[in-house]
Formats: structure tokens, sequence, C-alpha cells
């Protein structure tokens, strides 16, 4: 159990780092420079709805820092508008810009070349499924790890 539990979470973030090049590689591809893999993930995460810095981080996807630096990055190359909330001032709210909706299309694109390929290789929805719920409970363990108790 030991060695499949740490062969488990090496392989996550192998898997993390390898869908990253997936993702420069699809940006090269399209001969996009001005926005890198991460950034492009987070334009996917905000999607066609308007977020705010606090529910991106608060995903768990990203660390409060990356998200403004790369927010910042984002909005001075047109990828994505930030308004100040107008219930909150020290909170804004961002969403894709039209360049931004553009890239978020032809991520799309990739997503379902991908999904394909997947299926040509014998990828199932099942199997994909378990994985998810294998994947959800692992998370789940760690977000209720008594950190305290065993260190």
């Amino acid at each position: 159990m030991k060695y499949a539990y740490i062969e488990t979470v090496m392989l996550i973030e192998k898997l993390h780092r390898l869908h990253l090049d997936v993702i420069k590689y699809e940006l090269d591809k399209l001969q996009i420079e001005d926005i890198n893999n991460v950034q492009a993930m987070l334009l996917y995460n905000i999607g066609t709805g308007q977020v705010t810095i606090g529910e991106l981080t608060n995903r768990g996807y990203y660390l409060g820092s990356n998200v403004s630096y790369n927010l910042k990055k984002m909005v001075s190359y047109n990828y994505i508008t930030q308004e100040p909330s107008p219930h909150d001032r020290r909170s804004s709210r961002v969403r894709l810009s039209p360049k931004g909706l553009s890239l978020l299309e032809k991520i799309e694109v990739s997503i379902s070349c991908q999904v394909e390929e997947l299926v040509r290789t014998g990828m199932t929805t099942e199997t994909l499924r378990f994985t998810v719920k294998t994947l959800n409970d692992l998370g789940s363990f760690w977000e209720h790890f008594p950190f305290n108790e065993h260190m």
C-alpha cells in the first residue's frame, strides 16, 4: 500500500507537468507567445463566467500570489478584464475579454481533439470517471488530514 500511495502521489505531479507541456505545445502550434501554459489553464478555469481572485484561489488550483501575478499579466495582454466589485472595494472580478474568449474556443477545440485521440487509444469514460473518483477521494483525505497529530 505504501508503495502504491507514493507512486500515485508522484504520478499526479508528473501528470500535471505533462499536461502543462501539452498546453505549451498547443500554444506554440497556435503561435501564441504572450500567454504561458499556466495562464492558459487559469483562463480556461475562468471560462465564460465572471469570478473573483478569491474564488479562483479557494477552488484550490492556485496559490494567491500566483493568481494575482498571472492575472495582472493576462490583463496587460488583454486576455481578461478586471473590474472592482461594486460591493467590496478590496475585491475585484475578472472575466475573459474577446481575445480571451477566442483563446478559450481554441483550447476547447484542442481538448476535443485530445478526447478523440483518447477514445482511439481505448480510453473509456468509465475509466476516467473511476480515476476522477479515486483522485477526489485522495484529495478529500488530504483536505481532512490531521496535520498536527502526525507531525
